[in-house]
């Protein structure tokens, strides 16, 4: 008997060992509306940002060139040449070395008589996603070095090569300048691609080759993707943590995240291999790279686009230690602190520093306020706390106003975990990043974990969760419904427990369907088209209506973790004077116990039900059904100060009632 339960899937066993109990309770639930219990802060709910699975280029960064100034390690990947002549050495790179560090290569194009027609083309992200009617900004820097003019001619092609959108530039002169024109597509399609016809013959020096849409994020040029940022806006969140993420720490030190080099003109910013690139042996991605047109301006910009606080996360000395474990030595830290000192002064400096005016000089003479960073990512080990101390150490002296955020390392318990608590116990209160890539079992098993937590020391981060339906880095794992479910169970212990709890993100954000490297993950997209997770749901519902106090909400005079497969939470919301109690039935039939609000004042008749179900565990959103799991509203009544509802199987519901 006990081998087979080992062998059932984690839910499964889960149920078994949990009393379904239909009909009447003999307690009711009890919520007291008029004594809340803690503040909800404002940063609880956020969003976790990492350029994995292409979130970044090729995903929320709106370029549609691949390689567009010719800096991958192949510099040629993602080109090809239509020449219609056997001279194959009309392309070359250049390389200007030391002269332009930050951009060094660009391609030549020599057209000579014997070569009537020469075309680049550039294959995108695994295709460029067009649109019927929709225009796009296309621009280059270029040069002639044997002076003259030279006419381009700017053209999308389908999947198939035929022709579906066309403009032209005249190159002049010998001087590096930005040529710009727009073409509008004739068509919609996710594998686009564009050409560059040079028309004369004569010599051309090209670099940065863009090609942006016209309908960005708030139009703006060079921007980001609409579609993409609206889910992030809908989610009201409290924060942006960014860059992310293993992304800070590089597989060694010298691809680590390095923020000065993604600020200030685009074409001016290092492009770096992505950590992800060959990270996953099942899925390998050569080409994947940084070019910062998303950098750490563009993450400022977005945070205040979206109302979220930012919060950046910086490398401290430290590569990742699941590759190389390279460190920088303690006595030799000075440069990476005062990358965080400078970073302070970028967001938040007057346009009279040196680093406030590079953030002037981008178009935002407004400091961004920022009060939040992390000092490291997922950093573990005595290594990792000899240099926390002299960061904090310079950090408390010199900006008591910014809270910091340190790492309780990868894990949610174990030796690493119980040492990482052993020192951070040392250092005056701040708020602790913890993870959790668990199975759907331990999320529903953990929806108490904070209740034991001490109510004075350091806060808690939440940084980065998401259950695994098969086991944690498995390509297999899915967003299905089983595990949004268990997340909902563990976030009504994360909002019960918001005096320890100040702030919680999903973790990864985004993946491209085609270009993945880790799942599963909140939000997915392809070259045309995006949806959310039934995870994304739970998320969405949890952060729209998070309120502002915790209130009691107890069943037998105990919270509700799991007892009777009822798991929950309520909220007061001073901002729009509600209820709001959130209530998830993980049992496979409905339950109705009696919900008592116990309050001094009068309770209108009317109140709104938000449900988020699926009749299968195994059920989950894709691009070809991205609703087949979305939250549905009706509207429901009150018993005087009573609710008895019907839970549903396998739900979470979202009560709302409106006080006078």
């Amino acid at each position: 008997m006990k081998s087979m339960l080992m062998n059932m899937p984690g839910m499964l066993m889960f149920l078994l060992m949990t009393l379904n109990v239909t009909g009447q309770k003999s307690q009711p639930v009890v919520v007291d509306v008029d004594r809340p219990k803690a503040e909800i802060q404002p940063t609880m709910w956020g969003i976790f940002f990492e350029d994995i699975n292409q979130a970044a280029d090729g995903g929320i960064y709106a370029e549609l060139v691949m390689n567009r100034s010719f800096e991958f390690f192949n510099p040629r990947a993602g080109w090809g040449v239509k020449a219609f002549s056997k001279d194959s050495s009309a392309l070359v790179i250049l390389n200007r070395g030391i002269s332009n560090q930050a951009n060094p290569r660009f391609a030549r194009i020599s057209v000579t008589a014997e070569m009537p027609s020469y075309c680049l083309s550039n294959k995108g992200f695994r295709g460029m996603g067009v649109k019927a009617g929709n225009r796009y900004h296309f621009s280059m820097l270029a040069s002639l070095p044997e002076s003259g003019s030279m006419k381009l001619r700017i053209e999308l092609v389908d999947a198939g090569g035929k022709p579906i959108g066309e403009s032209s530039i005249t190159l002049q002169g010998n001087e590096w300048k930005k040529y710009s024109t727009e073409l509008t597509s004739g068509k919609t399609d996710a594998h686009a691609r564009l050409n560059i016809w040079f028309e004369d013959q004569g010599v051309a020096d090209i670099d940065m080759v863009s090609l942006f849409p016209h309908d960005t994020w708030k139009n703006r040029p060079g921007g980001l993707r609409a579609d993409l940022v609206q889910l992030l806006a809908d989610l009201k969140p409290g924060f942006l943590r960014f860059p992310g993420g293993c992304i800070v720490e590089g597989r060694e030190l010298d691809t680590r995240y390095k923020w000065k080099k993604t600020v200030g003109p685009v074409e001016e910013r290092q492009l770096i291999v992505n950590r992800w690139n060959t990270e996953f042996k099942h899925r390998p991605s050569p080409d994947y790279f940084q070019s910062f047109g998303l950098g750490f301006y563009e993450y400022f910009l977005l945070s205040e686009d979206i109302g979220a606080e930012p919060l950046p996360i910086l490398n401290c000395g430290m590569a990742c230690q699941f590759n190389t474990a390279e460190v920088v030595p303690v006595d030799q830290l000075d440069p990476y602190i005062q990358d965080a000192l400078d970073l302070i002064e970028f967001a938040n400096g007057s346009p009279d520093t040196k680093w406030g005016k590079i953030r002037a000089d981008m178009g935002h003479p407004e400091p961004f306020g920022m009060k939040l960073l992390g000092i490291g990512n997922e950093q573990w080990g005595p290594q990792y706390f000899e240099r926390l101390e002299k960061f904090e150490k310079v950090l408390r002296e010199k900006h008591p106003e910014i809270t910091l955020i340190l790492s309780a390392g990868p894990f949610a318990e174990g030796d690493l975990f119980d040492f990482a608590w052993t020192k951070l116990e040392q250092y005056a209160p701040q708020v602790v990043d913890e993870h959790y890539y668990k199975e759907p079992a331990w999320f529903f098993k953990n929806a108490s974990r904070y209740d034991s937590y001490k109510r004075d020391g350091h806060k808690i981060f939440a940084g980065e969760y998401a259950a695994q339906s098969v086991n944690t880095t498995s390509p297999d794992n899915q967003n299905n419904w089983e595990c949004a479910l268990s997340e909902a169970a563990f976030m009504t212990g994360l909002e019960r427990n918001a005096d320890v709890v100040t702030m919680c993100s999903y973790a990864p954000l985004l993946a491209h369907t085609e270009g993945w490297q880790w799942t599963p993950d909140l939000i997915w997209f392809d070259n045309l088209k995006s949806f959310g997770t039934a995870n994304y749901y739970v998320q969405k519902l949890f952060s729209n209506y998070k309120g502002t106090d915790v209130l009691s909400m107890l069943y037998e005079n105990k919270p509700l973790t799991g007892k009777d497969g009822l798991y929950g939470s309520a909220v007061w919301d001073r901002n729009t004077s509600e209820i709001i109690l959130k209530v998830v039935n993980a049992t496979t039939k409905p339950l109705m116990p009696e919900i008592v609000l116990k309050s001094r004042k009068k309770l209108p008749a009317d109140a709104t039900m938000i449900v988020l179900k699926s009749d299968k565990l195994t059920n989950l959103n894709s691009i070809d059904q991205p609703l087949l799991i979305q939250p549905s509203e009706v509207a429901i009544k009150l018993n005087g100060k009573k609710l008895n509802l019907s839970f549903a199987p396998h739900s979470l519901t979202i009560i709302r009632i409106k006080q006078n």
